[in-house]
């Protein structure tokens, strides 16, 4: 599997730092239910596994909630949230050969274009805060011996730490924009395709096949 090489950003991103938020001033938020959503599959998740054991003793039940509260969370954060609040997405995607290959972007504009600074910073609050609070129940785990609560543990870890070291590369890393990104990766293919088309040997009709048989 091979990685996007991700230059780093330059100057003139339209992302905010932590710190710099005091920077651009407004009085409304711009998603407030974009923000909602973001907490929203997280916060269900950590109230599950934490009152699940009260209201029900089905092990079972409570993973399979677990589980579908977690996936729910990294789609929403992966593909909604974060290119809304903070102009920032990460996806991946299979070359021709095969290989997998990782991209970081970064949206950029005019000063008026950037984010909104709250936004921001509830973005980076909840995709920093869950999961510290899930390593605490790693530990908690691994010092209780609970092993089957420790996997459902370590797969919120997962997708929560995924969706995490993205969009820090994306914040620090990337240099490219969506549109730059997006469109290169379609021209690749399309320049491929034609490619492929013009090189493809012409196969025999199947008249022609059948006339050279009756010869």
């Amino acid at each position: 599997m091979a990685s996007a090489k991700v230059p780093l950003m330059s100057d003139t991103d339209d992302t905010i730092a932590f710190g710099e938020e005091e920077q651009i001033n407004s009085s409304s938020f711009r998603h407030p239910y974009v923000i909602g959503f973001h907490f929203l599959f997280r916060s269900a998740a950590l109230l599950t596994y934490v009152f699940g054991k009260i209201f029900s003793d089905s092990f079972i039940g409570i993973s399979v909630t677990l589980i579908l509260l977690l996936s729910m969370d990294f789609w929403t954060v992966k593909n909604i949230t974060g290119r809304l609040l903070v102009g920032l997405r990460w996806w991946n995607y299979v070359d021709d050969n095969g290989k997998s290959h990782w991209v970081y972007e970064s949206r950029k504009g005019n000063l008026q274009n950037r984010i909104h600074p709250r936004e921001a910073q509830f973005f980076w609050i909840g995709l920093t805060l869950y999961p510290l609070l899930w390593v605490i129940f790693f530990i908690v785990c691994l010092f209780g011996f609970s092993f089957k609560w420790m996997l459902i543990v370590s797969i919120a870890l997962t997708l929560h730490g995924a969706n995490l070291f993205g969009y820090v590369r994306c914040r620090f890393g990337s240099e490219k924009s969506m549109s730059t990104n997006v469109t290169d990766f379609f021209r690749r293919q399309v320049i491929q395709n034609v490619a492929n088309i013009m090189t493809k040997p012409a196969q025999p009709s199947a008249n022609a096949a059948n006339a050279t048989g009756v010869i």
